[in-house]
């Protein structure tokens, strides 16, 4: 059966809270992934692979690094005079557009950018997950049922079910109910947020959507449930690898995962290449005081120490008899001699002093500022931070960015020196420089 004209709509607008500083300047999509890649990486790449070059990426919080990132599309084939990618965001002052109060109000007010596509199936589709996807096959099996919307989804263990929507189905798979994230789930069948809309029927709910009192504008708080009671929604089985990267667990998990035997997500795959926007970069370089164990190293980087069970971003520096353990390291981080990351995530450019101890202690204490976000034992570090030379981290810290030696001032002595450890579920923040001269 042939597939109709089908448009793809990402959903990249989030804010990530979960993710504490790691989305803190940037969108959720927007976080580097695997060494090399954003998050957004993986859906982009689904799409093209799937032969669907009709994109448009819906942002909102902190857009930049995603359109800096996506550009006009070229690393993904989307720079094209017809179809191609759209960067669409919600701007105040033209008609009928405000904030996005919703993923559903997000779509229904770019419902106009995309007439001109003259799609009849609308893919919407979330640019936080990483994933490998072949949406074909939900096409057609969209398609075959005569579907009003299909979604897909998946089973995980009934413990983490009321993270997410979850669905009843008949034995035909035709959806009889769908709660999302409800206290106490009655499946453990979640969506993953992913959906097949017929789009004269979408267009009709999404304009009843936005004239319902007290509606979230939400597709899996609003729409699906509503079109569940009086349209064809079905659910389309789920059985590759799909992860929801939300929270600082997940996101550290699913990296070291690439790191196992065989690896949990295939990035090797020719068949179905995760494109990225790459910058210009020398070869990784492995100097003879260097040593690398079942680790991931992109380009640029310089290992004069050890790197073991870790994924590196490009242009890091590991310097001679330090250690990076366990740890994820992002793009241009510098790791001074002697010191040792141990289950810590660095973003962009931090530099960490000679001799320091990030990773030590206890590992049950949570953050005491972010207690949800930071409570299996690892460490975040923000964008720029600096962190003085011999200083000692606990594990569930917190350190935002561009802090500076001087923001560590209440954990150093007298005359300067580092001499208390940083304990664990401590917070730095940067402190006030005019307050710092005084």
């Amino acid at each position: 059966m042939a597939i109709r004209n089908v448009a793809a709509v990402i959903l990249a607008g989030g804010q990530g809270e979960r993710l504490s500083v790691l989305s803190a300047q940037r969108a959720k999509p927007a976080v580097p992934f695997a060494g090399k890649y954003r998050i957004i990486d993986f859906t982009l790449s689904n799409c093209v692979n799937s032969g669907i070059y009709r994109v448009a990426v819906l942002t909102q919080y902190r857009p930049h690094s995603l359109n800096d990132h996506i550009g006009i599309g070229r690393p993904w084939d989307l720079d094209r005079m017809r179809g191609g990618v759209r960067m669409l965001q919600p701007y105040l002052g033209r008609k009928g557009s405000d904030w996005y109060r919703g993923t559903a109000d997000a779509v229904y007010q770019n419902l106009a950018e995309l007439a001109d596509w003259r799609s009849d199936t609308l893919l919407i589709l979330s640019g936080d997950h990483v994933y490998k996807m072949d949406y074909n096959a939900m096409l057609a099996f969209h398609e075959d049922r005569k579907a009003d919307v299909t979604v897909a989804v998946m089973q995980v263990p009934m413990a983490e079910a009321h993270r997410f929507g979850t669905l009843v189905t008949a034995p035909d798979g035709r959806v009889t109910a769908f709660e999302e994230k409800p206290p106490e789930p009655r499946s453990n069948l979640i969506s993953m947020g992913i959906y097949v809309f017929d789009r004269d029927i979408l267009v009709r709910r999404l304009e009843e959507d936005s004239r319902t009192p007290g509606s979230k504008r939400d597709f899996g708080r609003d729409v699906v449930p509503r079109m569940v009671e009086i349209d064809r929604v079905y659910a389309y089985p789920f059985k590759g690898y799909w992860r929801d990267v939300g929270t600082i667990q997940s996101y550290w998990e699913s990296n070291m995962g690439l790191l196992n035997e065989p690896p949990d997500f295939d990035l090797y795959d020719t068949d179905w290449v995760i494109h990225t926007r790459s910058e210009e970069r020398p070869p990784a370089r492995v100097t003879e005081r260097g040593k690398i164990i079942c680790s991931l190293i992109s380009h640029g980087s310089i290992i004069n120490g050890t790197v073991d069970h870790s994924v590196l971003s490009p242009g890091v520096f590991v310097a001679e008899g330090a250690i990076v353990r366990d740890s994820i390291l992002f793009t241009d981080c510098i790791v001074g001699p002697g010191s040792i990351i141990d289950r810590g995530i660095l973003d962009k450019h931090v530099v960490v002093g000679a001799d320091v101890r990030l990773g030590e202690g206890d590992d049950t204490r949570p953050n005491r500022t972010q207690p949800r976000n930071l409570q299996s034992g690892i460490t975040v570090v923000g964008k720029g931070a600096r962190i003085p030379t011999g200083l000692r981290i606990g594990r569930n810290c917190l350190i935002a960015a561009d802090v500076i030696e001087r923001d560590f001032q209440r954990f150093l002595s007298s005359n300067g020196h580092v001499t208390t450890q940083l304990p664990s579920g401590e917070t730095v923040e940067v402190a006030s420089r005019e307050a710092a001269a005084r």
